[in-house]
C-alpha cells in the first residue's frame, strides 16, 4: 500500500495527505460556489456593473479620449443592446459549438412583437414590452430548435438560415399591412413606470456623466443581469454540459446525456437572450422593421462574437463596441471604406488572435503576470466564462441525464 494513504475502516484507502487532498479541497470549493454568489461571480458583476457605469463617461464625455473617438452617449446604449445579442449567441456557438444563420429572427421576432404590442394593442410600458420580446423568441426558438437541431454541422446552420429568411420574407410579404413591410412600424413608446421619460436624465449621475439618461441606465442593469445569469449558467452543471457536447459530442452520448436535449436547451437560451435585445432595440429606436429579419442581421452577429472572442462572455460586448463604432463613427470619415477596415481588421484578430480581442486582453494579462512575478505560476480558472487553456472533459457535469 502506498505511504501516501491509510487504510480506512470499510477496508479502502483514502488520501491522507499532499496533492491529493489538495485536489479534493479544491473541489469541494469550486462545487460550492455554484449554489451560492461565490466570490469570482460576486467580482464579476461588480466589474461589469462598474464598467457599465463608466463606459458612457469614457467613450463620450471624458476631456481627452472622448476628443479621439469622438464618440456620443446615445451609440453606448445601442453597443449595450447589440452586446446582449452578440453574448446570447456565443453561449450557442462559443459554448455549445453550434453555428447558426438564423438569429435574426429571435431579434426581429423580440421587436416586432414589442412593436404590435404598442401599435395594436396600446400596450406601451418599456418593462412589459421587453417580457414579451423575450418570450416571443424563446417560443420560436423552440420551434426552429426543434425542428434544425434533427442535423448537424452545416446542414444545422443552412437550415436555421433557411427558416429565418422564411420568417422574414413572411413578415415583408404576406404580413407587410399588420407588420408595415419596408416601412416598418413608427412607435410611441411610454414612459418608465408610467411616470418617467426615458431620454430624461438621471438626477446627479447625468451631470456627472455617467449615464446619460434613464433608459441607458434600464439598459445598463439589464446588461448585469444578463452577465449575471449567463455566468451562472455556463457554471452550473448545465454549462459544463454545454462544454461537453462542444468537444465531443459522442462521448457525451457515451456517458449518458441525452444530447440532444442540453443542445435544444442551448438552443432557446440563446433565442431568449436575442429576443431580449429585440425588444430593447425597439424600444430605443421608437420603431420595428421587418429589416431586423434579415440574415446579414445574423452575419453582424457572428462578426461580433468572433472580433470579440467566441467562447467568452465579455468578448461579445468588445465585439459590439468595435463593429458599431466603425459602422456608426468611423463610417462618418472614410465612407464606406468601413467595410473594408472591418474585413481586414477580422482577417488580423483570426490570423493573430485566435481567442479575439478579448483572448487578445487575457494573453496580454497572462504574458505581464509572467514577466512581473517570474512565471512558473499555474493557469487560473477563468472568471468570464471563458477557458483559460484546458478545455472542458467531453463527460464533464455527468449528471445522470437519459439518452434518447
Amino acid at each position: 500500500m502506498s505511504e501516501d494513504h491509510q487504510l480506512r475502516s470499510d477496508g479502502g484507502t483514502a488520501p491522507a495527505t499532499g496533492e491529493d487532498a489538495t485536489s479534493a479541497n479544491g473541489t469541494e470549493k469550486a462545487t460550492s460556489r455554484v449554489p451560492g454568489l461565490g466570490g469570482d461571480e460576486g467580482r464579476i458583476i461588480g466589474l461589469t456593473a462598474l464598467a457599465v457605469l463608466l463606459f458612457p463617461f469614457l467613450f463620450a464625455e471624458a476631456p481627452v479620449i472622448s476628443d479621439i473617438i469622438q464618440g456620443y452617449a446615445g451609440l453606448t446604449t445601442l453597443i449595450l443592446i447589440w452586446g446582449i445579442f452578440a453574448m446570447g449567441y456565443d453561449l450557442l456557438h462559443g459554448f455549445t459549438g453550434l453555428l447558426s444563420f438564423g438569429h435574426a429572427a429571435f431579434w426581429g421576432a423580440g421587436g416586432i412583437a414589442a412593436g404590435l404590442l404598442v401599435e395594436y394593442a396600446g400596450m406601451n410600458l418599456p418593462l412589459v414590452l421587453v417580457v414579451v420580446g423575450t418570450v416571443v423568441g424563446v417560443l420560436l426558438a423552440w420551434l426552429i430548435g426543434f425542428l434544425s437541431l434533427r442535423r448537424g454541422g452545416i446542414y444545422f446552420a443552412i437550415l436555421t438560415l433557411a427558416f429565418g429568411q422564411m420568417i422574414y420574407f413572411t413578415i415583408f410579404g404576406p404580413l407587410g399591412p399588420i407588420t408595415g413591410g419596408e416601412d416598418g412600424l413608427l412607435l410611441t413608446i411610454g414612459d418608465l413606470f408610467g411616470v418617467i421619460p426615458l431620454n430624461a436624465g438621471v438626477p446627479v449621475l447625468t451631470p456627472l456623466g455617467f449615464i446619460p439618461s434613464w433608459l441607458y441606465l434600464i439598459v445598463g442593469i439589464f446588461v448585469v443581469i444578463s452577465v449575471a445569469v449567463a455566468y451562472r449558467v455556463l457554471n452550473s452543471p448545465y454549462g459544463l454540459i454545454f462544454k461537453a457536447i462542444r468537444e465531443n459530442e459522442q462521448r457525451a452520448e457515451f456517458v449518458g446525456l441525452n444530447v440532444w436535449r442540453y443542445k435544444l436547451m442551448a438552443f432557446i437560451l440563446s433565442g431568449a437572450f436575442a429576443g431580449f435585445a429585440g425588444a430593447l432595440h425597439t424600444i430605443y429606436n421608437g420603431a420595428a422593421s421587418a429589416s431586423a429579419f434579415y440574415w446579414i442581421v445574423s452575419g453582424d452577429v457572428v462578426i461580433m462574437s468572433i472580433l470579440g472572442g467566441v467562447g467568452t462572455l465579455f468578448g461579445a460586448f468588445l465585439g459590439a463596441g468595435v463593429y458599431l463604432y466603425m459602422s456608426n463613427i468611423l463610417e462618418t470619415f472614410v465612407g464606406t471604406l468601413w467595410h473594408v477596415m472591418l474585413g481586414l481588421l477580422f482577417v488580423i484578430v483570426v490570423w493573430l488572435f485566435p481567442g479575439g480581442i478579448w483572448g487578445g486582453i487575457r494573453a496580454l494579462r497572462d504574458l505581464l503576470t509572467d514577466l512581473i512575478g517570474g512565471g512558473g505560476s499555474e493557469p487560473e480558472a477563468a472568471t468570464d466564462g471563458g477557458e483559460p487553456g484546458a478545455r472542458a472533459p467531453a463527460d464533464a457535469g455527468s449528471d445522470g441525464g437519459e439518452n434518447r
